[in-house]
């Protein structure tokens, strides 16, 4: 804008003082022609004292010269103005430090403590997350050691939400099968808990794509200085922003080449160009750089800017995320701070600063090889380090392995959610700018789980089926069920990709997904209804206003009769849930699914029985959630806590439960879900762990086998798996067929807890007979245990089978509402 400014007034004087020249110069020629018949000066002329001794000179000159003069006062004082606005923007802007600092984001901090079922390998696996070294002794922050039955871990200095934690070794002690933590101790201090530090894994600024993490002039390894200064700019503690003699020699290269092939920058000028200019090569832009260079450096030391370098420089991309600063770039390139980086690494970091993307590590690691070493050839022939050091730092490899994995694993599915909920909190222009630190859920363990099976188990899926590969697509989310907390989030097969998220925005028909809903529906009315309650799995139409009749059909096309109300949901029989739909009532369906929180799209008809309801992949954990929590509504949340850049909290998600659901009526569906794992839908699930976990659970296909679906819960852990294809093409896939699978195998390499019993104090379990629906005594063969609550057991009783015949002692009653009502009136008599 400045230097815009400057070129337009200049232009404009240069060509009002051409216009006075020209009518000056005009006028003379006509007063000559007037005067005198000499002509001006020809080309011919001998020499220049010949024509300045021209009388067409001596006349011109002195009209002239006041006009020049006047022209150098007026660039001169452009010249002025200009190098003062730029002091005075370059003064602004350095000593506000405004540079835009994103939200950084955390993964949730590990908790160690003394009874914890966790395996050592997964705490070395955390630790390697991390970027925590093995040494022996762990001498140093960021090093561990593992020996002894136990891991010794030397901690970093981390600010969690509620404290700062300064570097400390700890020792994690195991039991003989290294599966359970049994002593976690500090100096030979028992502590009740320790805690691994969360990993940094994205940012988030909704209006900028830079992203740094600012350092102090104490947290610069001094090797880096020394590496930096060595490659780039070895005059820069002696120049005064400027290297006239860089200059030359760049010119020199320039002209050889007929191109711009090397810039002379100083460390300073390369400050000026990152920080305040464009990249843009022109003589102007080259200029100004020049001078911004010299008052920087008349205004600031030497150290005040090598730090504006460290934390401003660019070192490469991540995604649509750009790097800046030393800081940052360690982290991304080797997993660690730079204060745990060795002379090699730190001499890696120096030598990217020439060309970030062309000397990348991770990328290209042979280039980045012969640029470090060349860096540390330059270092010890300015006699920096010795000719042993060189050739051993030479000798040692880039020290990036593992950390290209590490970052792919940046979860941009996760982060989606994040943002989601933090705009409900936060304007952007603090996400952007203020340099909050984000506390989140996620469990990298649990989220490389979802991914990697995601990954395999859909390429199985389409070689086996002779599906076209790459065309199944999967989405998954993965949360506590004690408290809402989501732990994972797979938005679609390609692990790293930040693009259409399935989880958040695919809104997709459920299928039998919502079945328990309808059932839970009748449970709470146990006066009319009861697991072993007698239902017509048979034909219905269904008249529907403004639109045709609705016969639904049963997956096989065949009707079954009276069936209890738990057979038929573990079977997912739709003429049942149908006509039981229809006698709880479509409204009473309706306002259970608005307690349970879901704002339905559109209208809703009897197909919603069926699953005929679009639903995106958190909205139907959101509503098991509840299932899951015993009727206790819990929002789901992926983030902790947010502190401000000082380490103030801005910000904390306390646990909120509402209840939406008597824990009775809960506790009976929870036990038929139990059942579709056990023995119905999803009984490859029971087969595979066995009826003693207890995980409950449903699966899900909609019309033309387009969605398959599957959401479960352990004692501990919700997961939601849906499969299909982004076209809505038919995969020829139910829920028990896709879906399953994915949550099988992640469930089998996560640590969770079983699913104990949902037997509350107020319910009992009754034997009944499943061809009546009427109770039954224990020891028949026929007899089959269910849950009632206390006072609407079926009170009418059945005979065991005599000879294929059932002998019934009295009429079937499936409740035992009347006599409950009556004994209530009776109690009611006696104590009037």
């Amino acid at each position: 804008m400045l230097r815009s400014i400057c070129y337009d007034f200049a232009l404009f004087q240069i060509s009002i003082y051409r216009i006075v020249f020209l009518r000056s110069y005009r006028r003379t020629l006509k007063g000559s022609k007037h005067q005198t018949n000499s002509k001006l000066p020809t080309r011919r002329s001998n020499g220049l004292v010949k024509y300045l001794g021209s009388r067409w000179f001596s006349t011109v000159w002195p009209k002239l010269k006041p006009w020049l003069k006047r022209l150098l006062i007026t660039f001169g004082v452009i010249l002025v103005a200009a190098v003062v606005y730029l002091d005075i923007t370059i003064r602004k802007q350095f000593e506000g430090g405004s540079w835009a600092i994103p939200a950084h984001v955390y993964t949730r901090p590990l908790d160690l403590y003394v009874g914890l079922s966790i395996a050592e390998s997964n705490v070395l696996d955390e630790l390697g997350e991390l970027g925590y070294r093995p040494q022996t002794g762990a001498p140093a922050p960021g090093t561990f050691e593992s020996s002894g039955g136990g891991i010794t871990i030397y901690a970093r200095e981390f600010q969690f939400w509620d404290q700062l934690r300064l570097a400390s070794r700890v020792r994690i002690g195991f039991n003989p099968a290294r599966t359970q933590i049994t002593s976690v101790t500090s100096l030979d201090e028992k502590l009740g808990l320790f805690q691994l530090e969360g990993r940094l894994f994205g940012s988030v600024s909704p209006l900028s794509h830079e992203d740094r993490e600012l350092l102090t002039l104490e947290q610069i390894p001094e090797g880096l200085i020394t590496a930096l200064v060595s490659i780039e700019d070895r005059n820069f503690f002696s120049h005064w922003g400027i290297s006239p003699i860089g200059i030359l020699r760049a010119a020199v290269a320039n002209l050889v080449q007929g191109r711009v092939v090397q810039g002379g920058s100083t460390l300073t000028q390369q400050l000026v160009k990152n920080y305040y200019l464009t990249a843009e090569r022109t003589i102007s832009r080259k200029l100004v750089e020049l001078v911004m260079a010299i008052l920087l450096e008349f205004h600031y030391s030497k150290h005040e800017l090598l730090l504006a370098y460290i934390n401003e420089v660019y070192l490469g991309q991540a995604g649509n995320r750009a790097i800046h600063g030393f800081g940052l770039g360690s982290q991304f390139l080797f997993g660690r701070p730079l204060q745990e980086l060795n002379a090699a690494e730190l001499a890696t970091l120096a030598g990217m600063v020439k060309g970030p993307n062309y000397y990348n590590p991770l990328r290209h690691p042979e280039r980045a090889l012969e640029r470090r070493n060349l860096v540390l050839e330059v270092m010890r022939q300015e006699g920096l380090i010795s000719d042993v050091q060189a050739g051993q730092l030479q000798q040692m490899p880039l020290g990036t392995g593992g950390t290209a994995a590490r970052q792919r694993r940046s979860y941009p599915d996760f982060l989606d959610l994040v943002r989601q909920q933090l705009r409900k909190d936060y304007q952007d222009n603090a996400l952007s700018d203020a340099g909050l630190r984000i506390y989140t859920t996620l469990n990298p363990r649990i989220q490389n789980s979802v991914e990697n099976t995601i990954s395999s188990r859909l390429a199985q899926i389409e070689k086996s089926r002779s599906i076209d590969k790459g065309t199944l697509e999967a989405a998954a989310i993965v949360l506590r069920t004690d408290s809402g907390e989501v732990v994972a989030l797979a938005g679609g097969r390609d692990r790293g990709f930040a693009g259409y998220n399935r989880v958040l925005d695919a809104i997709r028909p459920v299928g039998s997904l919502l079945k328990p809903f309808v059932y839970l529906g009748a449970l709470e009315q146990p006066e009319k209804y009861g697991l072993g309650t007698l239902i017509a799995d048979k034909s219905i139409t269904v008249s529907q206003v403004g639109s045709e009749d609705w016969t639904p059909q049963n997956y096989n096309g065949e009707e079954h009769g009276l069936v209890t109300l738990i057979d038929a949901l573990k079977h997912s029989y739709n003429l049942a849930t149908v006509n039981l739909g229809m006698g709880v009532g479509l409204d009473t369906f309706s306002q259970l699914l608005q307690r349970f929180k879901y704002n339905a799209r559109e209208p809703i008809y009897p197909s919603a029985f069926l699953g005929a309801v679009p639903m995106t992949v958190i909205e139907v954990a959101d509503l098991y959630l509840t299932l899951a929590n015993s009727g206790f509504k819990t929002p789901t949340k992926s983030v902790r806590s947010v502190l401000s850049d000082s380490g103030d909290p801005l910000g904390r998600y306390p646990l909120s439960i509402e209840q939406v659901a008597k824990p009775e009526s809960i506790a009976l569906i929870v036990h038929a879900m139990q059942q579709v794992v056990e023995d119905g839908t999803a009984n490859a699930i029971g087969a595979r762990f066995g009826r003693e976990l207890g995980y409950a659970g449903k699966t899900g296909t909609s019309d033309g086998y387009r969605d398959s679906w599957y959401a479960g819960f352990s004692g501990e852990h919700l997961m939601v798996v849906w499969v299909g294809r982004d076209d809505n093409q038919p995969t020829g896939l139910s829920g028990a067929t896709a879906a399953t699978h994915i949550w099988s195998d992640t469930i089998a390499k996560i640590n969770t807890r079983p699913l104990k019993s949902t037997l509350l104090a107020d319910m009992t379990m009754v034997s009944i007979d499943p061809a009546t629906g009427m109770q039954i005594e224990g020891g028949c063969p026929n007899a089959e245990e269910l849950p009632y609550i206390v006072g609407y057991e079926p009170m009418s009783q059945s005979a065991c089978y005599v000879g294929g015949k059932t002998e019934s002692i009295s009429n079937n009653n499936s409740s035992g509402a009347k006599a409950r009502k009556s004994v209530g009136d009776w109690l009611k008599g006696i104590f009037k």
